[in-house]
Protein backbone atom coordinates (compact mmCIF):
# COMPACT_ATOMS: atom_id res chain seq x y z
CA UNK A 1 0.00 0.00 0.00
CA UNK A 2 2.81 2.38 0.89
CA UNK A 3 4.59 1.65 -2.41
CA UNK A 4 1.39 2.56 -4.28
CA UNK A 5 1.18 5.92 -2.43
CA UNK A 6 4.81 6.66 -3.22
CA UNK A 7 4.23 5.80 -6.88
CA UNK A 8 1.14 8.04 -6.99
CA UNK A 9 3.10 10.92 -5.44
CA UNK A 10 6.04 10.42 -7.82
CA UNK A 11 3.85 10.48 -10.95
CA UNK A 12 2.83 14.19 -10.79
CA UNK A 13 6.37 15.10 -9.72
CA UNK A 14 7.75 13.46 -12.85
CA UNK A 15 5.09 15.12 -15.02
CA UNK A 16 5.94 18.54 -13.55
CA UNK A 17 9.63 18.12 -14.37
CA UNK A 18 8.92 16.73 -17.85
CA UNK A 19 6.34 19.37 -18.78
CA UNK A 20 8.44 22.13 -17.23
CA UNK A 21 11.27 21.04 -19.52
CA UNK A 22 9.02 21.34 -22.58
CA UNK A 23 7.76 24.74 -21.44
CA UNK A 24 11.29 25.90 -20.58
CA UNK A 25 12.53 25.28 -24.12
CA UNK A 26 9.56 27.14 -25.59
CA UNK A 27 9.81 30.01 -23.10
CA UNK A 28 13.56 30.18 -23.71
CA UNK A 29 12.85 30.80 -27.40
CA UNK A 30 10.40 33.53 -26.39
CA UNK A 31 12.86 35.17 -24.00
CA UNK A 32 15.63 35.11 -26.60
CA UNK A 33 13.31 36.83 -29.08
CA UNK A 34 12.33 39.22 -26.28
CA UNK A 35 15.98 40.14 -25.88
CA UNK A 36 16.24 40.62 -29.64
CA UNK A 37 13.19 42.89 -29.49
CA UNK A 38 14.81 44.95 -26.75
CA UNK A 39 18.07 45.00 -28.71
CA UNK A 40 16.18 46.58 -31.59
CA UNK A 41 14.73 49.23 -29.27
CA UNK A 42 18.12 49.83 -27.62
CA UNK A 43 19.88 50.31 -30.95
CA UNK A 44 17.17 52.52 -32.46
CA UNK A 45 16.04 54.53 -29.42
CA UNK A 46 18.63 53.99 -26.65
CA UNK A 47 17.47 54.81 -23.12
CA UNK A 48 15.78 58.18 -23.31
CA UNK A 49 12.61 60.13 -23.99
CA UNK A 50 11.05 57.96 -26.73
CA UNK A 51 11.68 54.60 -25.09
CA UNK A 52 10.62 55.92 -21.67
CA UNK A 53 7.35 57.02 -23.30
CA UNK A 54 6.87 53.70 -25.13
CA UNK A 55 7.47 51.63 -21.98
CA UNK A 56 5.08 53.72 -19.91
CA UNK A 57 2.43 53.55 -22.64
CA UNK A 58 2.82 49.78 -22.95
CA UNK A 59 2.64 49.46 -19.16
CA UNK A 60 -1.00 50.61 -19.16
CA UNK A 61 -2.44 47.74 -21.27
CA UNK A 62 0.07 45.47 -19.50
CA UNK A 63 -1.36 46.54 -16.15
CA UNK A 64 -4.87 45.67 -17.31
CA UNK A 65 -3.55 42.44 -18.86
CA UNK A 66 -2.25 41.26 -15.49
CA UNK A 67 -5.54 42.22 -13.85
CA UNK A 68 -7.93 40.61 -16.34
CA UNK A 69 -5.92 38.26 -18.56
CA UNK A 70 -2.70 36.45 -17.76
CA UNK A 71 -2.87 37.03 -14.01
CA UNK A 72 -6.20 36.70 -12.21
CA UNK A 73 -8.20 35.23 -15.10
CA UNK A 74 -5.54 32.71 -16.09
CA UNK A 75 -5.12 31.18 -12.61
CA UNK A 76 -8.87 31.10 -11.91
CA UNK A 77 -9.74 29.80 -15.38
CA UNK A 78 -7.09 27.04 -15.51
CA UNK A 79 -8.13 25.75 -12.08
CA UNK A 80 -11.86 25.69 -12.90
CA UNK A 81 -11.49 24.47 -16.49
CA UNK A 82 -9.18 21.62 -15.43
CA UNK A 83 -11.54 20.50 -12.66
CA UNK A 84 -14.58 20.75 -14.99
CA UNK A 85 -12.75 18.76 -17.68
CA UNK A 86 -11.80 16.14 -15.08
CA UNK A 87 -15.23 15.77 -13.48
CA UNK A 88 -17.77 16.64 -16.23
CA UNK A 89 -16.02 16.02 -19.54
CA UNK A 90 -14.82 17.97 -22.56
CA UNK A 91 -18.21 19.18 -23.84
CA UNK A 92 -19.13 20.90 -20.57
CA UNK A 93 -15.63 22.36 -20.24
CA UNK A 94 -15.71 23.83 -23.77
CA UNK A 95 -19.16 25.31 -23.12
CA UNK A 96 -17.66 26.92 -20.01
CA UNK A 97 -14.91 28.48 -22.13
CA UNK A 98 -17.43 29.90 -24.61
CA UNK A 99 -19.36 31.58 -21.81
CA UNK A 100 -16.27 32.98 -20.11
CA UNK A 101 -14.74 34.16 -23.40
CA UNK A 102 -17.92 36.03 -24.36
CA UNK A 103 -18.08 37.80 -21.00
CA UNK A 104 -14.38 38.67 -21.12
CA UNK A 105 -14.70 40.13 -24.65
CA UNK A 106 -17.57 42.37 -23.56
CA UNK A 107 -15.87 43.41 -20.32
CA UNK A 108 -12.50 44.21 -21.88
CA UNK A 109 -14.12 46.09 -24.78
CA UNK A 110 -15.88 48.36 -22.27
CA UNK A 111 -12.68 48.85 -20.25
CA UNK A 112 -10.68 49.65 -23.40
CA UNK A 113 -13.15 52.39 -24.39
CA UNK A 114 -12.88 53.96 -20.94
CA UNK A 115 -9.07 53.81 -21.02
CA UNK A 116 -9.08 55.49 -24.46
CA UNK A 117 -11.25 58.34 -23.17
CA UNK A 118 -9.26 58.91 -19.98
CA UNK A 119 -5.74 58.23 -21.31
CA UNK A 120 -4.41 61.75 -20.53
CA UNK A 121 -5.52 61.48 -16.89
CA UNK A 122 -4.11 57.93 -16.56
CA UNK A 123 -0.73 58.98 -17.99
CA UNK A 124 -0.69 62.00 -15.67
CA UNK A 125 -1.19 59.71 -12.67
CA UNK A 126 1.23 57.01 -13.84
CA UNK A 127 4.12 59.27 -14.86
CA UNK A 128 3.65 62.78 -13.44
CA UNK A 129 7.30 63.65 -14.04
CA UNK A 130 6.87 63.34 -17.82
CA UNK A 131 4.99 66.65 -17.90
CA UNK A 132 8.26 68.40 -17.01
CA UNK A 133 9.91 67.14 -20.24
CA UNK A 134 8.56 68.81 -23.43
CA UNK A 135 6.63 66.38 -25.62
CA UNK A 136 7.10 63.34 -23.39
CA UNK A 137 3.60 63.18 -21.89
CA UNK A 138 1.93 63.82 -25.28
CA UNK A 139 3.94 61.01 -26.91
CA UNK A 140 3.02 58.63 -24.08
CA UNK A 141 -0.70 59.41 -24.54
CA UNK A 142 -0.47 58.79 -28.31
CA UNK A 143 1.33 55.44 -27.89
CA UNK A 144 -1.05 54.30 -25.15
CA UNK A 145 -4.08 54.79 -27.37
CA UNK A 146 -2.41 52.84 -30.18
CA UNK A 147 -1.70 49.85 -27.92
CA UNK A 148 -5.01 49.60 -26.00
CA UNK A 149 -6.42 46.79 -28.26
CA UNK A 150 -3.48 44.63 -27.15
CA UNK A 151 -5.44 43.91 -23.97
CA UNK A 152 -8.22 41.98 -25.74
CA UNK A 153 -5.78 40.02 -27.90
CA UNK A 154 -3.70 38.92 -24.92
CA UNK A 155 -6.78 38.00 -22.87
CA UNK A 156 -7.88 35.57 -25.60
CA UNK A 157 -4.32 34.23 -25.88
CA UNK A 158 -4.20 33.62 -22.11
CA UNK A 159 -7.44 31.65 -22.19
CA UNK A 160 -6.19 29.57 -25.11
CA UNK A 161 -3.01 28.82 -23.17
CA UNK A 162 -5.01 27.73 -20.12
CA UNK A 163 -7.17 25.33 -22.11
CA UNK A 164 -4.24 23.76 -23.93
CA UNK A 165 -2.43 23.25 -20.62
CA UNK A 166 -5.54 21.55 -19.23
CA UNK A 167 -5.42 19.23 -22.27
CA UNK A 168 -1.76 18.48 -21.35
CA UNK A 169 -0.45 20.44 -24.34
CA UNK A 170 2.34 22.71 -23.11
CA UNK A 171 4.75 23.37 -25.99
CA UNK A 172 2.45 25.32 -28.34
CA UNK A 173 1.06 27.76 -25.73
CA UNK A 174 4.50 28.33 -24.22
CA UNK A 175 5.87 29.06 -27.69
CA UNK A 176 3.02 31.49 -28.44
CA UNK A 177 4.73 34.38 -26.66
CA UNK A 178 7.71 33.87 -28.97
CA UNK A 179 5.36 34.73 -31.83
CA UNK A 180 4.37 37.90 -29.96
CA UNK A 181 8.00 39.01 -29.88
CA UNK A 182 8.58 37.96 -33.49
CA UNK A 183 5.45 39.76 -34.66
CA UNK A 184 6.36 42.86 -32.66
CA UNK A 185 9.82 43.02 -34.23
CA UNK A 186 8.77 42.36 -37.82
CA UNK A 187 5.55 44.37 -37.64
CA UNK A 188 7.22 47.25 -35.82
CA UNK A 189 10.14 47.55 -38.24
CA UNK A 190 7.85 47.18 -41.25
CA UNK A 191 5.40 49.84 -40.05
CA UNK A 192 7.91 52.11 -38.31
CA UNK A 193 10.53 52.21 -41.03
CA UNK A 194 9.68 50.51 -44.35
CA UNK A 195 6.08 51.78 -44.64
CA UNK A 196 6.38 54.77 -42.30
CA UNK A 197 6.71 57.41 -45.08
CA UNK A 198 3.63 56.03 -46.87
CA UNK A 199 1.52 55.72 -43.70
CA UNK A 200 2.76 58.93 -42.09
CA UNK A 201 3.95 57.14 -38.93
CA UNK A 202 6.89 57.98 -36.71
CA UNK A 203 9.28 55.07 -36.00
CA UNK A 204 8.17 54.75 -32.37
CA UNK A 205 4.47 54.77 -33.37
CA UNK A 206 5.21 52.02 -35.91
CA UNK A 207 6.77 49.93 -33.13
CA UNK A 208 3.62 50.48 -31.07
CA UNK A 209 1.44 49.15 -33.89
CA UNK A 210 3.85 46.23 -34.13
CA UNK A 211 2.85 45.13 -30.61
CA UNK A 212 -0.74 44.70 -31.84
CA UNK A 213 0.45 42.46 -34.66
CA UNK A 214 2.47 40.46 -32.12
CA UNK A 215 -0.55 40.11 -29.82
CA UNK A 216 -2.65 38.81 -32.70
CA UNK A 217 -0.01 36.22 -33.59
CA UNK A 218 0.20 35.05 -29.96
CA UNK A 219 -3.47 34.10 -30.06
CA UNK A 220 -3.65 32.91 -33.68
CA UNK A 221 -0.78 30.43 -33.38
CA UNK A 222 -2.67 28.53 -30.65
CA UNK A 223 -5.97 28.25 -32.51
CA UNK A 224 -5.06 25.23 -34.71
CA UNK A 225 -4.07 23.23 -31.60
CA UNK A 226 -7.38 24.17 -29.95
CA UNK A 227 -9.30 23.07 -33.05
CA UNK A 228 -7.54 19.70 -32.93
CA UNK A 229 -8.76 19.37 -29.33
CA UNK A 230 -12.33 19.87 -30.53
CA UNK A 231 -12.65 23.48 -29.34
CA UNK A 232 -14.81 25.93 -31.28
CA UNK A 233 -16.11 29.34 -30.26
CA UNK A 234 -19.81 30.21 -30.10
CA UNK A 235 -20.97 33.38 -28.30
CA UNK A 236 -22.75 32.40 -25.09
CA UNK A 237 -23.72 34.29 -21.96
CA UNK A 238 -24.71 32.61 -18.73
CA UNK A 239 -24.07 34.15 -15.34
CA UNK A 240 -25.78 31.18 -13.65
CA UNK A 241 -23.24 28.59 -14.86
CA UNK A 242 -21.51 27.16 -11.73
CA UNK A 243 -18.14 27.19 -13.50
CA UNK A 244 -18.52 30.83 -14.54
CA UNK A 245 -19.49 31.75 -11.00
CA UNK A 246 -16.49 29.90 -9.58
CA UNK A 247 -14.11 31.64 -12.00
CA UNK A 248 -15.41 35.09 -11.15
CA UNK A 249 -15.51 34.22 -7.45
CA UNK A 250 -11.82 33.28 -7.64
CA UNK A 251 -11.05 36.24 -9.89
CA UNK A 252 -12.47 38.79 -7.45
CA UNK A 253 -9.82 38.39 -4.73
CA UNK A 254 -7.20 37.53 -7.38
CA UNK A 255 -7.87 40.83 -9.19
CA UNK A 256 -7.48 42.69 -5.91
CA UNK A 257 -4.26 40.80 -5.21
CA UNK A 258 -2.94 41.42 -8.72
CA UNK A 259 -4.08 45.03 -8.48
CA UNK A 260 -1.80 45.35 -5.46
CA UNK A 261 1.14 44.20 -7.58
CA UNK A 262 0.16 46.65 -10.30
CA UNK A 263 -0.17 49.45 -7.77
CA UNK A 264 3.45 48.71 -6.89
CA UNK A 265 4.35 48.98 -10.60
CA UNK A 266 2.32 52.20 -10.76
CA UNK A 267 4.16 53.61 -7.74
CA UNK A 268 7.56 52.54 -9.08
CA UNK A 269 6.89 54.17 -12.47
CA UNK A 270 5.74 57.34 -10.73
CA UNK A 271 8.92 57.46 -8.63
CA UNK A 272 11.09 56.68 -11.69
CA UNK A 273 9.45 59.41 -13.77
CA UNK A 274 10.38 61.97 -11.10
CA UNK A 275 14.05 60.99 -10.62
CA UNK A 276 16.23 64.08 -10.99
CA UNK A 277 19.59 64.07 -12.74
CA UNK A 278 22.01 65.38 -10.04
CA UNK A 279 24.27 66.88 -12.71
CA UNK A 280 21.56 69.11 -14.21
CA UNK A 281 18.91 69.32 -11.51
CA UNK A 282 16.25 68.46 -14.14
CA UNK A 283 14.01 65.40 -14.43
CA UNK A 284 16.13 62.63 -15.99
CA UNK A 285 15.44 60.74 -19.20
CA UNK A 286 16.50 57.11 -18.79
CA UNK A 287 15.53 55.61 -15.38
CA UNK A 288 12.35 53.98 -16.74
CA UNK A 289 14.37 52.50 -19.62
CA UNK A 290 17.27 51.31 -17.43
CA UNK A 291 14.91 49.49 -15.10
CA UNK A 292 13.10 47.85 -18.01
CA UNK A 293 16.30 46.72 -19.74
CA UNK A 294 17.56 45.29 -16.44
CA UNK A 295 14.32 43.47 -15.70
CA UNK A 296 14.42 41.91 -19.18
CA UNK A 297 17.33 39.77 -17.96
CA UNK A 298 15.30 38.86 -14.89
CA UNK A 299 12.42 37.73 -17.09
CA UNK A 300 14.62 35.09 -18.68
CA UNK A 301 15.07 32.87 -15.58
CA UNK A 302 11.63 33.83 -14.22
CA UNK A 303 10.01 32.71 -17.46
CA UNK A 304 12.25 29.78 -18.38
CA UNK A 305 12.26 28.36 -14.86
CA UNK A 306 9.67 30.01 -12.57
CA UNK A 307 6.73 30.40 -14.94
CA UNK A 308 7.51 27.11 -16.71
CA UNK A 309 7.47 25.15 -13.45
CA UNK A 310 4.37 27.03 -12.22
CA UNK A 311 2.52 26.33 -15.48
CA UNK A 312 3.41 22.64 -15.35
CA UNK A 313 2.52 22.43 -11.64
CA UNK A 314 -0.98 23.97 -11.68
CA UNK A 315 -2.87 21.24 -13.62
CA UNK A 316 -1.62 18.33 -11.40
CA UNK A 317 -2.29 20.43 -8.29
CA UNK A 318 -5.82 21.15 -9.53
CA UNK A 319 -6.38 17.48 -10.33
CA UNK A 320 -5.16 16.47 -6.86
CA UNK A 321 -7.81 18.72 -5.30
CA UNK A 322 -10.50 17.20 -7.54
CA UNK A 323 -9.44 13.81 -6.13
CA UNK A 324 -8.29 14.89 -2.65
CA UNK A 325 -4.80 13.73 -1.80
CA UNK A 326 -2.96 16.16 0.46
CA UNK A 327 0.24 14.10 0.28
CA UNK A 328 0.32 14.34 -3.50
CA UNK A 329 -0.46 18.08 -3.39
CA UNK A 330 2.19 18.80 -0.74
CA UNK A 331 4.94 16.75 -2.38
CA UNK A 332 4.26 18.18 -5.85
CA UNK A 333 4.36 21.75 -4.51
CA UNK A 334 7.51 21.25 -2.40
CA UNK A 335 9.28 19.56 -5.29
CA UNK A 336 8.34 22.41 -7.64
CA UNK A 337 9.72 24.99 -5.19
CA UNK A 338 12.97 23.03 -4.91
CA UNK A 339 13.31 23.07 -8.71
CA UNK A 340 12.69 26.82 -8.75
CA UNK A 341 15.44 27.46 -6.20
CA UNK A 342 17.87 25.10 -7.91
CA UNK A 343 17.54 27.00 -11.17
CA UNK A 344 16.95 30.59 -9.99
CA UNK A 345 19.50 31.04 -7.16
CA UNK A 346 22.53 30.39 -9.40
CA UNK A 347 20.90 32.48 -12.14
CA UNK A 348 20.62 35.41 -9.71
CA UNK A 349 24.24 35.06 -8.60
CA UNK A 350 25.43 34.88 -12.20
CA UNK A 351 23.45 37.97 -13.24
CA UNK A 352 24.80 39.97 -10.32
CA UNK A 353 28.45 39.01 -10.96
CA UNK A 354 28.38 39.23 -14.77
CA UNK A 355 25.85 42.05 -15.15
CA UNK A 356 28.08 44.57 -16.93
CA UNK A 357 29.54 42.32 -19.66
CA UNK A 358 26.11 40.73 -20.26
CA UNK A 359 24.35 44.10 -20.64
CA UNK A 360 27.16 45.44 -22.82
CA UNK A 361 27.10 42.35 -25.05
CA UNK A 362 23.34 42.46 -25.59
CA UNK A 363 22.47 46.16 -25.62
CA UNK A 364 25.53 48.40 -26.07
CA UNK A 365 24.98 49.13 -29.74
CA UNK A 366 23.64 52.11 -31.68
CA UNK A 367 22.19 54.71 -29.32
CA UNK A 368 22.72 52.62 -26.17
CA UNK A 369 25.84 54.04 -24.49
CA UNK A 370 28.40 52.69 -22.00
CA UNK A 371 26.79 54.93 -19.36
CA UNK A 372 23.46 53.19 -20.03
CA UNK A 373 25.26 49.85 -19.59
CA UNK A 374 26.54 50.78 -16.14
CA UNK A 375 23.16 52.07 -14.96
CA UNK A 376 21.33 49.01 -16.30
CA UNK A 377 23.84 46.53 -14.84
CA UNK A 378 23.62 48.17 -11.39
CA UNK A 379 19.82 47.89 -11.50
CA UNK A 380 20.15 44.24 -12.58
CA UNK A 381 22.30 43.44 -9.52
CA UNK A 382 19.65 44.95 -7.25
CA UNK A 383 16.86 43.06 -9.02
CA UNK A 384 18.78 39.76 -8.80
CA UNK A 385 18.51 39.76 -5.01
CA UNK A 386 14.81 38.98 -5.27
CA UNK A 387 14.88 36.68 -8.30
CA UNK A 388 14.30 33.37 -6.49
CA UNK A 389 11.51 34.88 -4.39
CA UNK A 390 9.86 36.36 -7.47
CA UNK A 391 9.89 33.00 -9.28
CA UNK A 392 8.69 31.07 -6.20
CA UNK A 393 5.67 33.38 -5.90
CA UNK A 394 4.75 32.32 -9.45
CA UNK A 395 4.43 28.75 -8.11
CA UNK A 396 2.86 29.47 -4.71
CA UNK A 397 0.08 31.89 -5.70
CA UNK A 398 -1.64 29.54 -8.19
CA UNK A 399 -1.35 26.74 -5.59
CA UNK A 400 -3.68 28.75 -3.32
CA UNK A 401 -6.13 29.17 -6.22
CA UNK A 402 -6.07 25.39 -6.75
CA UNK A 403 -7.21 25.11 -3.11
CA UNK A 404 -9.98 27.67 -3.83
CA UNK A 405 -8.23 30.21 -1.63
CA UNK A 406 -7.67 33.47 -3.48
CA UNK A 407 -8.06 35.50 -0.28
CA UNK A 408 -4.64 34.74 1.23
CA UNK A 409 -2.56 35.84 -1.81
CA UNK A 410 -4.82 38.89 -2.08
CA UNK A 411 -4.19 40.01 1.51
CA UNK A 412 -0.44 39.42 1.22
CA UNK A 413 -0.31 41.41 -2.03
CA UNK A 414 -2.23 44.27 -0.41
CA UNK A 415 0.32 44.30 2.42
CA UNK A 416 3.10 44.54 -0.14
CA UNK A 417 1.82 47.98 -1.21
CA UNK A 418 2.88 49.45 2.12
CA UNK A 419 6.26 47.66 2.05
CA UNK A 420 6.93 48.86 -1.50
CA UNK A 421 5.96 52.48 -0.83
CA UNK A 422 8.02 52.71 2.35
CA UNK A 423 11.07 51.14 0.68
CA UNK A 424 10.76 53.43 -2.35
CA UNK A 425 10.44 56.51 -0.16
CA UNK A 426 13.54 55.53 1.81
CA UNK A 427 15.74 54.43 -1.09
CA UNK A 428 14.90 56.45 -4.21
CA UNK A 429 16.35 59.70 -2.80
CA UNK A 430 19.86 58.43 -2.03
CA UNK A 431 20.03 55.64 -4.65
CA UNK A 432 17.76 56.73 -7.52
CA UNK A 433 16.59 53.92 -9.80
CA UNK A 434 18.74 51.38 -7.90
CA UNK A 435 16.57 52.00 -4.85
CA UNK A 436 13.47 51.13 -6.89
CA UNK A 437 15.05 47.87 -8.07
CA UNK A 438 16.06 46.88 -4.54
CA UNK A 439 12.58 47.75 -3.28
CA UNK A 440 11.08 45.40 -5.90
CA UNK A 441 13.39 42.61 -4.69
CA UNK A 442 12.40 43.19 -1.07
CA UNK A 443 8.69 43.00 -1.90
CA UNK A 444 9.21 39.74 -3.84
CA UNK A 445 11.08 38.09 -0.96
CA UNK A 446 8.53 39.22 1.65
CA UNK A 447 5.66 37.96 -0.53
CA UNK A 448 7.30 34.56 -0.92
CA UNK A 449 8.02 34.13 2.78
CA UNK A 450 4.46 35.04 3.77
CA UNK A 451 2.90 32.79 1.11
CA UNK A 452 5.10 29.88 2.21
CA UNK A 453 4.20 30.45 5.87
CA UNK A 454 0.44 30.47 5.19
CA UNK A 455 0.66 27.48 2.84
CA UNK A 456 2.46 25.55 5.56
CA UNK A 457 -0.33 26.39 8.01
CA UNK A 458 -2.92 25.31 5.45
CA UNK A 459 -1.27 21.97 4.63
CA UNK A 460 0.05 21.17 8.10
CA UNK A 461 3.58 20.90 6.76
CA UNK A 462 5.38 21.74 3.53
CA UNK A 463 8.61 19.78 3.87
CA UNK A 464 10.29 22.95 5.06
CA UNK A 465 13.24 21.23 6.77
CA UNK A 466 14.18 19.30 3.64
CA UNK A 467 13.51 22.31 1.41
CA UNK A 468 15.66 24.52 3.67
CA UNK A 469 18.50 21.99 3.56
CA UNK A 470 18.27 21.92 -0.24
CA UNK A 471 18.36 25.72 -0.44
CA UNK A 472 21.47 25.92 1.78
CA UNK A 473 23.29 23.42 -0.43
CA UNK A 474 22.25 25.36 -3.55
CA UNK A 475 23.59 28.56 -1.97
CA UNK A 476 26.90 26.84 -1.24
CA UNK A 477 27.16 25.60 -4.83
CA UNK A 478 26.25 29.10 -6.06
CA UNK A 479 29.19 30.55 -4.14
CA UNK A 480 31.49 28.31 -6.18
CA UNK A 481 29.73 29.58 -9.30
CA UNK A 482 30.27 33.20 -8.22
CA UNK A 483 34.00 32.72 -7.59
CA UNK A 484 34.59 31.01 -10.93
CA UNK A 485 32.50 33.59 -12.83
CA UNK A 486 34.37 36.49 -11.23
CA UNK A 487 37.83 34.96 -11.85
CA UNK A 488 37.09 34.09 -15.48
CA UNK A 489 35.58 37.51 -16.16
CA UNK A 490 38.61 39.21 -14.60
CA UNK A 491 41.07 37.06 -16.51
CA UNK A 492 39.28 37.57 -19.83
CA UNK A 493 39.45 41.33 -19.30
CA UNK A 494 43.22 41.13 -19.76
CA UNK A 495 42.93 39.56 -23.24
CA UNK A 496 43.93 41.71 -26.25
CA UNK A 497 40.29 42.13 -27.32
CA UNK A 498 37.89 45.06 -27.33
CA UNK A 499 34.19 45.86 -27.61
CA UNK A 500 31.82 43.14 -28.76
CA UNK A 501 34.51 40.45 -29.09
CA UNK A 502 35.76 41.02 -25.53
CA UNK A 503 32.28 40.99 -24.02
CA UNK A 504 31.36 37.85 -25.97
CA UNK A 505 34.42 35.96 -24.69
CA UNK A 506 33.85 37.20 -21.15
CA UNK A 507 30.20 36.18 -21.05
CA UNK A 508 30.49 32.81 -22.84
CA UNK A 509 33.62 31.66 -20.98
CA UNK A 510 32.42 32.84 -17.57
CA UNK A 511 28.93 31.33 -17.88
CA UNK A 512 30.23 28.02 -19.27
CA UNK A 513 32.88 27.44 -16.62
CA UNK A 514 30.68 28.76 -13.79
CA UNK A 515 27.87 26.37 -14.85
CA UNK A 516 30.31 23.46 -14.77
CA UNK A 517 31.48 24.52 -11.29
CA UNK A 518 27.87 24.75 -10.09
CA UNK A 519 26.96 21.36 -11.55
CA UNK A 520 29.82 19.50 -9.88
CA UNK A 521 29.33 21.42 -6.62
CA UNK A 522 25.69 20.27 -6.57
CA UNK A 523 26.80 16.72 -7.28
CA UNK A 524 29.31 16.94 -4.43
CA UNK A 525 26.68 18.40 -2.08
CA UNK A 526 24.11 15.78 -3.17
CA UNK A 527 21.38 18.13 -4.37
CA UNK A 528 18.74 15.54 -5.29
CA UNK A 529 16.82 17.67 -7.79
CA UNK A 530 19.90 18.20 -9.99
CA UNK A 531 19.51 15.15 -12.24
CA UNK A 532 15.78 15.79 -12.60
CA UNK A 533 16.32 19.45 -13.49
CA UNK A 534 18.95 18.60 -16.10
CA UNK A 535 16.60 16.05 -17.62
CA UNK A 536 13.73 18.57 -17.57
CA UNK A 537 15.73 21.35 -19.23
CA UNK A 538 16.95 18.92 -21.90
CA UNK A 539 13.29 18.06 -22.53
CA UNK A 540 12.07 15.82 -25.26
CA UNK A 541 14.70 16.86 -27.82
CA UNK A 542 17.58 14.90 -26.31
CA UNK A 543 15.40 11.86 -25.64
CA UNK A 544 14.23 11.89 -29.27
CA UNK A 545 17.82 12.07 -30.54
CA UNK A 546 18.85 9.16 -28.31
CA UNK A 547 16.00 7.01 -29.62
CA UNK A 548 17.12 7.73 -33.18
Amino acid sequence: MQSVEIENAERPRASVARNAGIISLAVMASRVLGLVRDQVFAALFGAGLQYDAFLTAFRIPNLLRDLFAEGALSAAFVTTFTQTLQSQGKEVAIRLWNRVATLIILLIAAISILVWIYTPEIVGLLAPGFAAVPGKAALTIELTRIMIPFLLLIALAAQAMGMLNAFNIFGVPALASAFFNLGSIIGGLLLGYTLAPILGLTPIAGMAYGTLFGGFLQFAVQWPALRRCGVSYRPMISLSDPGVRQIFRLMGPAIIGTAAVQINVFVNTSFASNIVDPATGAVANGPVSWLNYAFRFMQFPIGVFGVAIATATLPPLSRSTANPDSTEFRQTLAHSLALVFLLCIPSAVGLAVLGRPIVALVFEHGKFTSFDTVQTANALAAYAIGLAGYAAVKVLSPAFYALHDARTPMLISLGSIAVNYVMNSLLVGPFGHLGLAFSTSTVALVNFLLLALFMRRKLGRLGGHRLGSTVLRIFAASLALAVVAWLVNDFAGALPLHGLALNFVRVVAAISLAAVAFYFSCRLLRVEELAEAVNAVEGRLWRTLRRK
